[in-house]
């Protein structure tokens, strides 16, 4: 049986893999490239010889940096067995936006069960500077944007299957309410999640809601279930008309 401080560590590698090397990752949870390393790989106490432990207080701090659930380095996770989607290419003038490879939970073709399938994908954008500086005001680093496919019928009114979705992979938790993808288990899901009081208690639940809510009524989900990850935030969505 693993302890705990081993599972802390597979789960830094997790951390480290989503953010596409060990510098990005080092810097978003506000580390040095080496103090993340030793983290990582346990470095030995000079005395014992056995791998130093992670402080509760220092799990705390890098899942809040990562934008983790707390307690998440404490769990066994999933590795995805799809690799990271490449970062976005900058040249002076130009960023190319590239797509999510859609992976985490798997099926038998490697990619998430999503409510539908996408008629088609969007490969990536090539825009100027100028274009995200006035379009996409907000957002965790460049390196994190990547275009996400509209798929199903349950966001009809916000975009349309097929839709080209602008992602942001860096935000990882709901602090605000908005539009997510997000996993339960293997299923893929884009809804709006919204921040809801517990009933009886002083926490809270995510209140899951389609725009199409006719046909897909709104239901909870606690922000603790250990089969719930949010793979990124929704920024900007184009809702196609045809004519």
């Amino acid at each position: 049986m693993k302890d705990i401080d081993e599972i802390r560590r597979e789960n830094l590698r997790l951390i480290e893999q989503e953010r596409g090397g060990p510098a990005e990752a080092a810097r978003i949870v506000n580390m040095s490239a080496a103090q993340f390393a030793n983290l990582r790989d346990g470095a030995k106490d000079s005395k014992t010889g056995k791998p130093r432990g992670m402080r509760k207080e220092t799990a705390r701090r890098i899942e809040e940096a990562a934008k983790k659930p707390e307690g998440w380095l404490d769990q066994e996770h999933q590795a995805s067995t799809v690799p990271p989607s490449p970062a976005p290419s900058v040249s002076e003038n130009e960023v190319v936006i590239v797509q999510y490879e859609v992976g985490g939970g798997m099926d038998t073709r490697g990619k998430l069960l999503l409510e539908a399938e996408p008629p088609g994908i969007i490969k990536s954008w090539k825009v100027d500077r100028e274009w995200l500086q006035l379009n996409v005001r907000s957002y965790t680093s460049l390196a994190n944007l990547c275009i996400v496919t509209g798929f199903g019928p349950s966001m009809k009114g916000m975009f349309n299957p097929g839709d080209p979705l602008l992602m942001d992979r860096g935000v990882n938790r709901v602090d605000h309410e908005g539009v997510y993808f997000f996993r339960v288990g293997d299923e893929g899901y884009i809804k709006i999640l919204q921040r809801v009081p517990e009933f009886n208690g002083p926490g809270f639940v995510l209140r899951v809601i389609s725009k199409n809510k006719d046909d897909f009524p709104p239901y909870d989900i606690s922000p603790k279930n250990p089969h719930l990850h949010i793979i990124g935030k929704i920024l900007t969505v184009w809702k196609s008309e045809q004519y």
